[in-house]
This record gives structure tokens, sequence and C-alpha cells, in this order.
């Protein structure tokens, strides 16, 4: 177990998320959240009653799983070599895959099922099992399977996860510790975002020295079943399904008015702006300080507000010009 001597802040909220906590920008263990959902207290009941539960809702759409080779830990990552993956994704319906998880063959590999839309794969699922966030209009996604352990990664909305049966264990990171973490490949990963190198289980201190460094800033939550955790937008978390069988709803959100996909706009930068001579690269590190990053509310007082357009404050209509704006231009290029 890695030495982390921070816990993330607890605070019991059994039914009703506190949205003033939501608003700090800091991980919070909401003690018994979700306690009274229905799913929760089949978990309790045994593994069967969940079971049993979660049949009641399956629809027969094939769903996406990894799964990885028998005998292994469930870790979902890279191979030897980072040429490949050391799973294989494949199709099934839900309710073939409760019955492997139900009564698994000995030796059986770990299959995990992740980022999936509930109200696709279990609708009707979120009318007894639901938090109040419509006013957030989030993404509402399940995760469920073997043990498994998910590499450090972070995500652009903010998260509230939600675990219904199985423990959890979040190690986190704030975004300021990305160079401690060692992430690997932006365009080649195994589930979509980038994710730290470091195995977490069996740190390599020699090959990751500075991990040392972000585990003084990490912090760790210990979830039980009813528990739910708030992930904010960027922080680098480690997740681990520590239970035989596992289930996880999250629901994500943005913050950001208008907001597109930020990480657009770094792949874009690598393109245009990463090969320019270092001065012209300074010269854009100004540029962006001054028009993304400055809070300075003087900055644009020299022009008149009618006249700020796209520096302006950004309405709907800007935003759809600005959209279209952006699609004629990278239309055009080669």
């Amino acid at each position: 177990m890695l030495d982390i001597n921070t816990k993330v802040k607890e605070v019991a909220a059994a039914g009703e998320v506190p949205r003033e906590l939501l608003a700090n920008a800091e991980p919070v263990l909401f003690k018994g959240l979700v306690s009274g959902w229905p799913s929760v207290a089949a978990a309790a009941a045994g593994r069967g009653s969940l079971f049993n539960y979660l049949r009641g809702y399956c629809s027969d759409e094939d769903i996406l799983a990894f799964r990885g080779d028998p005998g292994s830990t469930g870790r979902v990552f890279y191979n030897e070599d980072l040429s490949g993956f050391n799973f294989e994704r494949i199709t099934a319906t839900l309710g073939s895959l409760l019955r492997d998880w139900e009564s698994p063959a000995e030796g059986a590999a770990p299959v995990y099922v992740g980022s999936s839309i509930v109200d696709k794969y279990l609708p009707g699922f979120r009318a007894e099992n639901d938090i109040n966030l419509e006013e957030l209009k989030p993404l509402v996604l399940i995760w469920m399977g073997s043990r498994s352990r998910i590499a450090a990664h972070f995500d652009t909305p903010d998260n509230i996860a939600c675990v219904v049966a199985g423990r959890r264990r979040f190690t986190l990171f704030p975004p300021e510790q990305l160079a401690n973490l060692y992430v690997g490949p932006l365009d080649f990963t195994p589930a979509g975002q980038a994710i730290s190198l470091v195995d977490f289980e069996a740190p390599d201190y020699e090959r990751f020295p500075r991990f040392r460094e972000a585990l003084g800033a990490a912090q760790v939550a210990d979830l039980e079943p009813g528990d739910a955790l708030f992930v904010p937008s960027m922080w680098w978390h480690h997740v681990e399904a520590l239970d035989d069988f596992n289930v996880l709803v999250n629901y994500w959100w943005n913050t950001g008015r208008h907001a597109g996909n930020p990480l657009n706009v770094l792949i874009h930068a690598l393109l245009s702006i990463k090969g320019l001579p270092p001065e012209q690269r300074e010269a854009w590190r100004g540029l962006f300080e001054h028009y993304i990053f400055s809070d300075d509310p003087q900055a644009l007082s020299h022009i008149p507000e009618e006249r700020r357009g796209i520096l302006g404050d950004m309405d709907e209509e800007m935003a759809r010009q600005l959209r279209a704006m952006l699609r004629n231009k990278l239309g055009g290029q080669a």
C-alpha cells in the first residue's frame, strides 16, 4: 500500500449533495450519500440479490468490456513495451456478462465494463437510483466488473462517483503534480485518457523518482457501498475496485459555459505552436496569459464593451459563431 498521509475530507451527506462543496475544487468524500438506493440495499443482501436486481433493468444492447489475461490482477494497462495493451476489447450483452460474473469459472479472466451510459444499458435504473443534479445536466455512467486497477488519469468534467457494490479506493493528486506522475502518450491510451505509467502497487522509484514528490501531495479516499466521492475537474485519480464484483455509478458535468473540450486546444497547440522557434513560443505564451489566463479586470478596459467581440462576455450566439469560425479555418488546412 502506498504511504499517503492525507485522507480526503469527509462529510455526512445522506441523500443530498451539499452544493457549496462542489465549488471548492477540492475532493470531498460524501459518506452515505446513496445508501438509500435500492441497488445498494440489494448488494448488501448478497451477490445473488444484486445480480437479480440488475437483471431487472438490463437492455439487449451490446456493451463494450475489457477482458484481461486469466490470473491477472485486473490492472488495465499497456503491454510490456507499450506497443499494445494487456487486455482485449470484447462486446457482449450486459445480461451475459452478469452470468459470467455471478458464476465465474476457476481462473477466469477479469472482465471490466467502464464508462457506459446507464440509461442505455440499464434503462429505468435511475428511476430508483439517482441523485438530484439535474441543473448540472450530468452524463450518468456505470462501471462494473471484477477487481480492477485503473491507472491515474484526469477527466475534464467534474465528477461524483457513487459506490453501489464493492469497496473502492481512490488515490488523488492535484493538477500541478502532472510532471511527477510520468504520464504516457496522449494519442495511444488504454481507454481515451492519458495515464500515469507508474504501477501504484509496486512503484519503481529508480525509473520514476519524482513519484515520491507526487505522493507527498496525494490524498486517499476509501469508499464503502453507499459512499460517493467528488473528484474535481483535472484532478488525477487512480482507482481500485477491491472486491470480486464491483459497481460504481458516476455523474460527469462541465461547469464552463459553452464548453468544448480543452484537450482539443492542447492537441492543436502541439501542431501549431510546439514546433515554433523559442522566441515565438514565448510570444504565444504571453498571448495566452493575457487573453485566456489573466483575471485582470482592466485588461480590456481600453476597448468599448460593444466592440470587444469574441473577447467579451460569451453568449450562446457568440459561441456558435466561434465554432463556425473554427470549422471554417480548420477545414481549409491540409
